[in-house]
């Protein structure tokens, strides 16, 4: 080999060998951002279990969680974004009793269907609801609500805040025998800032979020919706003790991937965020809340789904509930 022959040869392996470093270190690369749907605005309580669970999975998974808000009546708008999302592991969704099972039967089609679209992951956290009103509303007691509902048929407002809070309100209006005047919000805020405003007169919210309204006099509250008293508020009786019998609403809030994520992201999120949820200081912040721990199992979720789409259905037909 001659010496011009020699330095082309040396070249072509030292090209061949950058070439195989080169490699390894584009494998290297930071992860695209996983994004993390919320059917509702900013400070509702889908987007505080995102914002509880966000932070730390992105440090578990080494890869950047991104809270996307996207408010629309009934979460539909979220929920169909994450249905028609690539199952590539990027995209996550929290959904709720109200998108996930109230819409199935509110609406005769659904842009997404909860059971065909997604693989659920886990229950995060559940948490009771209330009836409240603007402090300027004259009814001083549940009792008093009706009797000036029934004197008046039709002139109280209510804030309908998700497809919970319309099923809910629903059956209320039926097992009480009143009517009330539906005003539909994107999302828990806005109504509660409008029942603070005396927009409307009354609300059913949840109960860690109408605590401290409750406590600073911005609401009043005619009773919770639980079946038991709720520990923020002992001294508040629940609808069945006024007359409701069989009247329970709650909320839950959960994980949920599109259709199609491979199950080992699967298992790694589940485990992830079920680790976060039983650090002490997750627990903390969420028995401070009033909120309640589930972190079930992605089987468990599952079997909860298909239970409760039919149950949920069969209340609101026997309550009166057409779907639109």
């Amino acid at each position: 080999m001659t010496a011009f022959g020699r330095v082309i040869a040396v070249s072509l392996m030292l090209i061949g060998m950058a070439g195989a470093y080169v490699a390894p270190a584009s494998a290297q690369e930071p992860k695209r951002p996983l994004r993390l749907l919320v059917p509702s605005p900013p400070g509702g309580p889908s987007d505080f279990a995102a914002r509880l669970v966000a932070p730390k999975l992105s440090e578990a998974l080494g890869q950047n969680v991104v809270v996307d808000n996207r408010q629309s009546v009934n979460g539909i708008l979220a929920t169909e974004i994450a249905a028609k999302s690539p199952g590539d592991g990027n995209t996550l969704l929290i959904g709720n009793i109200g998108t996930m099972v109230m819409n199935t039967g509110l609406y005769r089609s659904l842009p997404y269907d909860p059971l065909r679209d997604f693989v659920p992951i886990t229950q995060l956290v559940s948490a009771g609801t209330a009836l409240v009103a603007s402090p300027k509303f004259g009814p001083k007691s549940f009792r008093e609500l009706v009797t000036a509902a029934k004197k008046d048929p039709g002139r109280i407002n209510i804030a309908v805040a998700g497809a919970n809070g319309a099923v809910a309100t629903e059956v209320l209006k039926h097992a009480a025998g009143i009517r009330l005047n539906n005003i539909p919000y994107k999302g828990s805020s806005p109504s509660e800032v409008a029942v603070m405003s005396g927009e409307v007169e009354v609300a059913l919210l949840s109960i860690p979020v109408i605590t401290p309204h409750i406590k600073a006099g911005r609401m009043k509250v005619y009773g919770v919706t639980t079946a038991k008293r709720s520990p923020m508020l002992p001294e508040v009786p629940t609808m069945q003790e006024q007359g409701l019998e069989g009247y329970e609403f709650g909320n839950w809030h959960a994980l949920l991937a599109p259709k199609g994520t491979p199950d080992r992201v699967v298992r790694t999120v589940h485990r992830e965020a079920v680790r976060i949820l039983e650090s002490r200081e997750t627990r903390d912040i969420v028995a401070a809340r009033g909120n309640e721990i589930i972190a079930n199992t992605p089987e468990e979720f599952a079997a909860r789904l298909k239970r409760d789409i039919p149950r949920y259905r069969k209340i609101m037909a026997e309550a009166g509930i057409q779907p639109q």
